[in-house]
């Protein structure tokens, strides 16, 4: 060795994993001032302050989410780190485009310090949709394009946020034009979202500098975008064999990342965060040493983290102890910065303090609840009618137009007994409230109601009676926000997030268990789904197809406008 200074750390008796190669070989780790200061052959002489068995096991890169939302946990960015750097999950770019919804830059700049305060990697994406179509909803906040310019200039900031607003860059909308114009001249990353975009609207897209994209596409689509070089960015519900089996076909595997997006806290706990996905890559026929490159080199080079990804000298001190095979993607220690932070599952430092989040709570600005707030006004003769219905499925968040017959009786829907209806409520003390009937699930007597409702976070109630309907929303409104879920006539469980109505200062082991509740609850009532904290909250999502609801109106999310409530009178 050429210095005789101790190394921090010596981790010896394991196997390195290479992200380069995909090999496996004996050698001794050494970490020095937060660096990877060797990688030598075992017995190398070298004192260390600490010493780390790693008998048995592999050493890995730490794993990096290149794209993720830290609200969708219901966690505050200092409770998250600690929860996830224990699974491995050492970095992660987070567009906050949720909390900036309801309280604008002033939530974000929370946001970045908070996360400031752990010892994960937090990078920051600014949201590139404050509200998610504008003209279509309402938020708590708007974003300009110089807005977002001076947003990007911030310490931690690298990337506009998924431009999700994908038929207006299509379209040419003079907004979007200078949101992403100004980022671009910016260098910054540029995050794309666009479900099923292809041909010439996907040429079009591209076009503006956008050149990523994380949603669900069918398996063409998937092979004519990472053959375009839009770096595809695979979250759970895009692992489908198929989907995997193509991809390895091509003469050449393109640069994949593996990435989060959605997580509850109650899903973290129980499954994981990036190593459940990566377990979900290796079932679905992804090699391990392939699963392995997308959750460390590739997302560290996406974000320009040329320091870390790698398992190498003079590399940043991000590593991931595993236990087992590569392909069970276990960890049992995880260093980051050159720090133990993490052994067994639970965070080793202090994950305490003061979260400062007071000045996000009290945003939910709505009257009482009561049964009469879920009577349905609407000026139409007595007699049937035939009216706008949204249809859901089980597996994704995909909602088609569908129609139902409802009986109108003195200016009133007569809806409870025949269909489930969902309302929303503008929260942020203006006007808007917008019912539609809703279908695909058969439900008992019952109730949700939430303000983590993507993407302006307004009040949405979903029931099959008024009684029902105000008992939910009004346990949501008295914890400033949340979710909670009625079976008849009482609360069967309630997720208080009273930090801007979407995240809560409590510990997470608290909000996992609540959380669990919650999706418990949504099954027991008839909401089978594969996600249904998802499904639920992405019924107001006016950027993803098909019909889509917000505060001013059911949304044609193709065609980027509103449509009436009345099918034919």
């Amino acid at each position: 060795m050429t210095s005789e200074q101790p190394h921090d750390i010596r981790i010896s008796g394991g196997k390195v994993v290479s992200a380069f190669t995909g090999e496996e070989f004996a050698a001794d780790v050494l970490v020095r001032s937060g660096l990877i200061s060797g990688v030598v052959p075992p017995g190398t002489p070298g004192e260390a302050q600490t010493h780390v068995d790693a008998t048995g096991l592999l050493v890995a890169p730490g794993f990096v989410d290149a794209h993720m939302h830290i609200e969708s946990s219901f966690l505050t960015p200092r409770t998250f780190a600690g929860l996830t750097l224990a699974r491995g999950t050492t970095t992660v770019l987070a567009d906050p485009h949720e909390i900036v919804n309801v309280a604008g830059a002033d939530a974000m700049r929370w946001m970045i310090e908070e996360g400031g305060s752990t010892p994960q990697t937090q990078l920051w994406g600014v949201p590139s949709c404050v509200p998610a179509v504008a003209g279509l909803e309402h938020a708590g906040a708007s974003l300009s394009a110089q807005d977002i310019d001076t947003m990007l200039g911030w310490p931690g900031v690298v990337a506009l946020g998924e431009v999700m607003d994908y038929r207006a860059v299509v379209g040419g909308d003079a907004r979007m034009r200078d949101v992403v114009g100004v980022a671009r001249e910016r260098g910054a990353i540029l995050d794309g979202h666009c479900p099923n975009l292809g041909g010439a609207e996907l040429s079009a897209y591209m076009a503006t500098g956008v050149d990523s994209d994380h949603t669900k596409n069918r398996t063409e689509i998937v092979l004519e975008k990472a053959r375009l070089g839009m770096l595809m960015m695979l979250q759970e519900k895009c692992l489908l064999p198929e989907v995997v089996e193509a991809l390895l076909a091509l003469p050449q595997l393109p640069p994949l990342c593996l990435v989060t997006d959605d997580l509850a806290a109650d899903h973290i706990l129980s499954s994981g965060h990036l190593d459940h996905i990566a377990r979900v890559a290796v079932r679905a026929g992804m090699p391990a040493p392939a699963v392995l490159r997308a959750l460390t080199w590739n997302p560290a080079q996406r974000l320009r983290l040329y320091d870390r990804g790698v398992v190498a000298p003079g590399k940043r001190a991000d590593l991931v102890l595993l236990a087992g095979e590569l392909a069970e993607f276990d960890p049992v220690t995880v260093i980051a910065g050159g720090r133990i932070v993490a052994r067994d599952g639970s965070a080793v430092y202090d994950t305490g303090g003061a979260d400062g989040s007071g000045a996000l709570a009290d945003t939910v600005v709505v009257e009482d609840q009561t049964p009469a707030g879920f009577r349905w006004p609407v000026e139409l003769a007595d007699g049937v009618h035939r009216f706008r219905a949204m249809r859901v499925n089980s597996s994704d968040t995909y909602t088609e137009a569908a129609e139902v017959e409802l009986p109108v009786s003195d200016g009133e829907v007569d809806w409870e007994g025949r269909v489930a209806l969902i309302r929303v409520r503008n929260r942020y003390g203006r006007s808007g409230t917008v019912f539609a009937p809703l279908l695909g699930r058969k439900l008992s007597s019952g109730a949700v109601a939430m303000t983590y409702a993507h993407d302006s976070h307004n009040l949405v109630t979903i029931g099959t009676s008024a009684a029902s309907m105000s008992v939910a929303a009004d346990a949501v409104v008295s914890d400033g926000g949340g979710v909670a879920v009625a079976l008849g006539a009482e609360v069967a469980a309630r997720l208080p997030l009273p930090v801007g109505g979407v995240m809560s200062p409590a510990p997470a082991e608290e909000i996992a268990e609540r959380s669990g509740a919650v999706r418990s609850a949504l099954i027991s009532w008839g909401w089978d789904h594969l996600n249904p904290f998802m499904s639920v909250s992405t019924l107001t999502l006016a950027v993803s197809p098909s019909l889509k609801i917000t505060d001013l109106g059911l949304v044609d999310v193709v065609a980027r406008e509103r449509v009436g409530a009345v099918a034919s009178a």
